[in-house]
Order: structure tokens, then C-alpha cells, then sequence
């Protein structure tokens, strides 16, 4: 019995030294270090942004041959456009990021983002395709699916990188090493993607048709998407007790109301004007 008993202490005390400090797998017991993370599980998530690269880049490449041809749009009008959705694209990864971080979580915020690439590349790959819609709301439809693509790149953007750097854990000496290395091979490959798509997706698009065009990307990331699906069981996710991003911008900004309303009433009382004293000799 004793033996039972220091023998279990033994494979506790070994499994407590295997797991990764404040990591769980995607059962929520302990990230063992031997079984999660490191290269096995990060070159999932590489595949994955390689994917939205080249789906992002298929669509805004060769956008403003789209905007000026099928859709007959002026080329100012084509510009503005261009620019306003770019502008919302850059613009929606700090909100985005917050809501992750504080409720939907990296991981499901990377699947909740390729699932509308999904949606909007195949939205704009069936318009461009097939002629009912040009009956009615073809623009319409163009541009709903166009800030989908936004929307999809504002989720991704901010958890991509960072879900698969928590797959290293910096505090081991081989991972922290291996995680300054991954990150080269991942600006590589956002690289290659963009490059990539730069090249077939333009030339199909010009030459082939412009349903095949986004297509191919649609195709691509919901490829992705799978390889992705496939690496759950082996990746680390990180559970923190801290207060959200979104609860310290918001506490932080009622203190400054605070501080602001209490500063304008102790000033609006210095200069408040007194009421006169009647003395004896007006009496």
C-alpha cells in the first residue's frame, strides 16, 4: 500500500513538473509540455494564416479591376471605396481583439473568423458568377460580403499571432528559443502568401473569370479552416483571472469622469458668488 502510495506520488509530482504553468489542453486539464504546443501544434495555425493571407490579399489585389469593370463604378468612386474598406479592416482589429480577450477567446475567435471568410468569399464568389443577382441588389450583396471580409480580417488579425505564440512557452529555454524561430518562418509565410495569391488570383481573375477568382480563396480557407479543426487536441490555451482589456478602459474611464466632474464642482464652487451679510448700520 505504501508502495502504491509513493509510487502515484512519484507520476503526480512527474505530471506536475510535464505541465505548462497556467496552460490547459482543449479538455481543461493541465497542458502536458511533452503532449501540447511547441512546432507540432503552431504549424497548424501557420497553415492557417498563410490561408487568410492569401484569401485577403485574393480579394483586395486586383479589387479595383473589379470595381471599375464588372461593376462599372468611376475610378474615384472605385478609389474611395477601396480606401474606406481598407480603413475599416485596419481599424477593426483593436475592438475586435478587446471582445476575444475578454469573452469569445483566441481560438474560437480565429474559427469565428474563418468561418466568415468562409461566407463572405463564397458570397462573392457566387455573385460574380452567376447573373441572378444582378437583377436586383448586386452591389448590394458585393458590399455586404465585401465588410464580411473586413470583419473576418479584424478577428483574425489580432489572435492569429498571438494564439500561436502561446503554443511556446517563453519560460522554457528550447521553447523560448524555437518561438523566436517560428516567428521568422511565419513573416515567411505571410509572405509567400501574399505573393502567391498576388499572382494566381489576379491572373485568374483577369483571365478566367472572376467567380473562379474568389473561389480559389474560399476554397482555400475553408481547406485551412479544416487543418486547423484538426490541431485542436494538441494546442495550449491560457486561462487568466485578470480583468478583461474592456474592464480596465472602462474602469479607468470612470475614474477620469470622476475625477473631471469632482474638479469642475469644487471649481464652479470657489467662484460661486456669496450672498451679502447685512451688518448693523444697514439695518
Amino acid at each position: 500500500m505504501l508502495a502504491y502510495a509513493y509510487a502515484h506520488s512519484e507520476d503526480s509530482a512527474a505530471a506536475m513538473a510535464d505541465a505548462v504553468a497556467g496552460a490547459v489542453d482543449y479538455r481543461g486539464r493541465p497542458a502536458s509540455r511533452a503532449a501540447t504546443g511547441g512546432w507540432k501544434s503552431s504549424v497548424f495555425v501557420m497553415a492557417m494564416e498563410i490561408a487568410e493571407r492569401f484569401a485577403y490579399k485574393g480579394v483586395a489585389a486586383n479589387l479595383i479591376t473589379y470595381l471599375t469593370g464588372p461593376l462599372g463604378q468611376p475610378m474615384a468612386r472605385a478609389a474611395a471605396s477601396i480606401d474606406a474598406w481598407k480603413g475599416v479592416s485596419q481599424m477593426l482589429p483593436l475592438p475586435v481583439a478587446c471582445v476575444a480577450d475578454a469573452w469569445l477567446g483566441r481560438y474560437r475567435a480565429i474559427v469565428l473568423a474563418s468561418i466568415l471568410f468562409v461566407v463572405s468569399m463564397g458570397t462573392l464568389s457566387l455573385s460574380s458568377a452567376f447573373h441572378i443577382f444582378r437583377s436586383g441588389g448586386h452591389v448590394a450583396v458585393f458590399y455586404v460580403a465585401l465588410y464580411l471580409v473586413a470583419l473576418g480580417e479584424g478577428a483574425h488579425k489580432p489572435c492569429a499571432q498571438a494564439f500561436a505564440a502561446d503554443q511556446f512557452d517563453e519560460k522554457d529555454p528550447k521553447e523560448n528559443v524555437a518561438r523566436s524561430s517560428f516567428f521568422n518562418w511565419w513573416y515567411f509565410g505571410m509572405c509567400a502568401g501574399t505573393a502567391v495569391t498576388t499572382m494566381v488570383s489576379s491572373y485568374v481573375q483577369d483571365n478566367v473569370g472572376w467567380g473562379l477568382g474568389f473561389g480559389i480563396p474560399c476554397i482555400v480557407i475553408l481547406v485551412s479552416l479544416a487543418v486547423f479543426l484538426i490541431g485542436t487536441p494538441s494546442y495550449r490555451y491560457y486561462t487568466t483571472k485578470e480583468p478583461s482589456p474592456v474592464a480596465r478602459v472602462g474602469k479607468a474611464l470612470l475614474v477620469l469622469i470622476k475625477s473631471w466632474r469632482s474638479k469642475h464642482l469644487r471649481r464652479a464652487a470657489r467662484w460661486r458668488p456669496r450672498t451679502p451679510t447685512r451688518t448693523w448700520w444697514r439695518r
